[in-house]
């Protein structure tokens, strides 16, 4: 089974993101903070993550980085969210070591292709 840890600081999406993958075969985490992810990451690394492009303790870019610091087995898939599509942010996420985003608010069918596009849900 796999683990999908949601970073966002909105209650509703990860509430949403939970709802939608907790269906499936994924077992789903959260995390309201940058502070509180890098928590979880360091005890348990989950095999993806969704991390909110506007976090209000830390910036996505440096979040990404320090869960990528991690000395861990596994290397998590890691997508940044966001409200638009904004090169400039999805270019520094993809240097920082994410595979890629997701535009928020998401539906079930776009986060779902966001998964298989990352090889995690059929």
């Amino acid at each position: 089974m796999k683990r999908c840890l949601f970073v966002d600081d909105s209650s509703v999406i990860r509430k949403v993101a939970k709802r939608i993958l907790g269906g499936s075969d994924i077992v789903v985490f959260e995390a309201a903070s940058g502070l509180d992810a890098i928590e979880i990451c360091s005890g348990d690394m989950p095999d993806v993550i969704v991390v909110d492009g506007g976090l209000p303790d830390m910036q996505a870019v440096d979040l990404i980085r320090r869960i990528r610091a991690i000395e861990n087995r596994v290397k998590p898939q890691i997508l940044v969210s966001l409200v638009e599509v904004d090169v400039g942010s999805i270019m520094r996420a993809k240097r920082a070591g994410a595979q890629g985003y997701l535009l928020k608010p998401f539906n079930r069918a776009q986060l779902l292709e966001s998964f298989r596009f990352l090889k995690i849900a059929a």
